[in-house]
């Protein structure tokens, strides 16, 4: 096994990068730079375009780590022949749309960042112009980080691009096209708030104010990489909790909250509530079906029943597929193949791929296309919020991670999972969900419902860890759902059942 496999996170490379225990230098950056390089390389000799490949761009976000190891990775890549387009402060989504469309700039390219992850982090996201690299490509970089291979006869060069100005301008024509309004100012009297968490997508509130929203109370767009105020993560209670005060305190018609590098968001209404997770889903869904009924919305595992039905009375299709937000997007690009209408792949995260945007998860593609909507909606004395008012929400959830102690926690997971279904299979009142396509979803019809309670167990898909999902329509649901698998599980001795014992004596 390789020793740098210790850097595999789903298909990125994530990783300590400051302090004594960094494992991300800027020495292992140039290393990374020049495997990606030799790989792209390599992929175009083997499919006779190796004179084409010239050029590999690369961006980062705000962590103070960012700057050095982007340095050193392009100095890397520079070392086997490239020329690197240094595009600085970026944003995941722009280091993939740079790659495609009538112009691309680069045949591949590379986003240093961590997401939603601490400041002491910082990783790598690889893409060429097919999208995200996946995990077999990712092991295929990693090997050749291990070879001794010599460096180009040649030396390439690292240049400076300001990418983003261009990646801008094409979100304010999006709005233009999507509000059918060619006017410079197409969002004139809509009240937005932008949260960038410090992050790199502060510049996305200037953009609105060119197109005539009002910003004002938006809050911390300063690029700050120790992440003051808080966690830069739009599923973070307290980074939403403090977006939604400030739409309360400004009256604004909504919110819009980004994570580090701006692949995920969500938003905040009016009244303060947040929309992500299920509700994000459903709303987006809304607007599709809208349109179009009969779409296929796929989305990962951990989804509510609520949803499901929302999106059925809305007149589409619910597909439930595995955690992991490549996982969903590649399984989206596959049913559209197959001939089945599916514009979005989405994960309960704020992932969020549309087909009109090369199934991208782009944040900001999804914000823009809301407040779009947002504006719409307000012209007709509406608000977001309105189209997501029969979406039936759980009376309880809890969500529990279960370490996994063996060092082959794959398997031990699997061992315990197959004995939840093997119990499923026969227990009287446990009926395996027909779309299981990740772990053990199990349903329940508790006190007399139908399908108004249920578990996901699954293995974590970046960690030594079971990930429990519960939901009940009714109060007392999840402790009773609990107790009941505790018995089943309860004997193993792989798995720490403390974060179980401690919720069922603490409710």
């Amino acid at each position: 096994m390789s020793t740098y496999n210790s850097l595999k996170s789903g298909t990125d490379m994530r990783a300590v990068a400051m302090g004594d225990k960094a494992l991300l230098t800027p020495q292992l950056a140039e290393r990374i730079g020049r495997a990606f390089a030799e790989w792209i390389d390599r992929r175009a000799a083997a499919s006779n375009t190796q004179d084409e490949v010239q050029t590999i761009a690369i961006g980062r976000d705000a962590r103070l780590t960012g700057e050095a190891l982007l340095a050193a990775c392009a100095h890397g890549m520079a070392m086997q022949g490239f020329r690197v387009l240094d595009f600085g402060m970026c944003t995941t989504p722009a280091m993939f749309k740079c790659l495609v469309g009538d112009q691309p700039l680069a045949q591949a390219s590379i986003m240093i960042t961590a997401s939603h992850h601490p400041a002491d982090r910082n990783g790598f996201k690889f893409f060429t112009p097919q999208g995200g690299i996946n995990a077999e490509e990712l092991s295929e970089i990693i090997a050749l980080m291990e070879e001794d291979f010599e460096p180009s006869g040649r030396m390439g060069i690292v240049e400076k691009s300001d990418y983003l100005r261009r990646y801008t301008k094409d979100l304010m024509e999006l709005v233009r096209e999507k509000l059918d309004d060619p006017v410079s100012r197409p969002l004139l009297g809509l009240h937005v708030l932008v949260d960038a968490g410090n992050g790199a997508g502060g510049f996305y509130a200037a953009m609105l104010e060119q197109l005539g929203a009002w910003t004002e109370g938006s809050q911390f767009l300063e690029p700050d990489g120790t992440f003051p105020n808080h966690a830069p993560n739009p599923e973070d209670p307290a980074a939403i909790e403090s977006l939604s005060q400030a739409v309360v305190k400004h009256t604004a018609d909504l919110g819009v909250i980004f994570d580090a590098d701006c692949d995920r968001a969500a938003i905040v209404d009016q009244s303060g509530l947040a929309i992500n997770r299920n509700r994000l889903i459903a709303l987006v869904s809304a607007m599709l079906l809208n349109q179009e009924p009969g779409l296929t919305i796929v989305t990962d595992s951990v989804t509510s029943s609520g949803l499901s039905k929302f999106i059925g009375e809305w007149g589409g299709e619910h597909y439930r597929y595995k955690r992991g937000y490549r996982n969903v997007i590649d399984e989206a690009k596959l049913l559209n193949a197959a001939g089945i209408n599916c514009p979005l792949a989405i994960e309960t995260s704020g992932h969020a791929a549309l087909r009109e945007n090369d199934f991208l998860d782009d944040g900001m593609y999804l914000s823009t296309l809301l407040i779009c909507e947002a504006m719409r909606l307000k012209r007709e004395g509406k608000t977001l919020s309105s189209l997501i008012e029969g979406l039936q929400e759980p009376v309880e959830s809890a969500e529990l991670r279960l370490n996994i102690l063996p060092e082959d926690f794959r398997s031990a997971g699997v061992k315990i999972i197959d004995a939840v279904m093997d119990h499923a299979s026969e227990a009287e009142g446990w009926t395996i969900a027909p779309d299981n396509r990740e772990g053990v979803r199990i349903a329940f019809d508790l006190d007399q419902g139908i399908d108004n309670a249920w578990f996901l167990l699954r293995i974590s898909v970046h960690d030594p860890v079971l990930a429990l999902n519960i939901e009940s329509d009714i109060p007392g649901g999840v402790k009773s759902i609990l107790s009941a698998l505790y018995e089943v599980i309860r004997h193993s001795t792989d798995v720490d059942f403390s974060p179980i014992t401690n919720y069922l004596h603490a409710n």
